[in-house]
């Protein structure tokens, strides 16, 4: 997604030099394209939700973490064959190894668990939960990022840190987990 904004960007060819994405997408992203000038949008998980923000803002480019990429001029869903045709075209343009043209940014460490809970039992609107959801979240403040919610498909609480600091966020998110675990019983 990086490399595609980059160059969609310097073509001028970025609507509103805008990378739509989901709130999985790593904070290194994040701080390399609003570094270059640009912004990244999220959104919830799902590409629908991706697609759905394009329409919305008229945007181009939108995608998810794990690699499902959505180009708007070519289409209003995502296709694989298309990104890799688009990322090769870049390449070859570019010449020099793929290895160091996809490498734009390095991605920030990033943790991500599930915590199992009873179906009725709903941890995260529990006083002591919040509490700590607000105290993590000061404690990463500009360092990192912390999103934590209910999966859609499953009784899981999914907790994911992201942050400079490996060892923070690893503690930020056992201690968490612990307590939503506890909670959620």
């Amino acid at each position: 997604m990086a490399l595609l904004a980059v160059h969609m960007d310097s073509e001028n060819h970025l609507i509103e030099r805008t990378l739509v994405s989901t709130v999985m997408s790593n904070l290194g992203l994040e701080r390399f394209i609003t570094g270059q000038g640009m912004t990244l949008l999220r959104t919830p998980v799902g590409d629908r939700y991706v697609v759905e923000q394009m329409r919305e803002g008229s945007f181009n480019l939108g995608g998810e973490q794990s690699g499902h990429i959505v180009l708007a001029d070519y289409g209003r869903t995502g296709d694989g064959l298309l990104a890799a045709l688009q990322i090769l075209t870049i390449l070859k343009q570019k010449g020099g190894k793929a290895s160091d043209t996809l490498h734009l940014f390095d991605p920030l460490p990033q943790i991500l668990k599930n915590v199992r809970v009873s179906g009725e039992v709903k941890p995260l609107d529990k006083a002591e939960v919040q509490d700590a959801l607000a105290r993590a979240n000061e404690t990463l403040s500009n360092d990192g990022r912390l999103l934590v919610r209910a999966s859609g498909t499953e009784p899981l609480i999914r907790v994911m840190a992201e942050g400079d600091d490996l060892q923070l966020i690893e503690r930020v998110v056992d201690d968490l987990c612990a307590l939503i675990a506890e909670a959620g019983q």
